[in-house]
């Protein structure tokens, strides 16, 4: 009879996954998001757009537009922070 011989085990090292993804520019965010106001907070936060957008509708239809002098700023504001936030994630490696 005709033996195979035993079967060898080899011991891979673990795969190391790289994600590659760029940062994103506070400066842009901010540009952007005066511009276009909550539209242009998609660059830096998609969530955070969303509820600016509904924060911005809510205040025009309560204050007659006045409500934006206080929205259209938080909004400039909370996209250079999402975008800072992104940037730090992505040099720290922290998900």
């Amino acid at each position: 009879m005709h033996q195979e011989p035993p079967a060898q085990q080899t011991q891979q090292a673990p795969k190391q996954v790289i994600i590659v993804q760029s940062t994103k520019s506070v400066g842009v965010a901010i540009l952007l998001s005066f511009f276009f106001g909550p539209l242009g907070m998609f660059y830096s936060t998609v969530s955070g757009a969303v509820v600016m957008i509904f924060a911005n509708l809510v205040a025009v239809f309560l204050t007659l537009g006045i409500g934006l002098v206080l929205t259209w700023p938080i909004g400039m504001i909370w996209a250079a922070r999402a975008a800072s936030a992104h940037n730090k994630k992505l040099l720290t490696g922290v998900n």
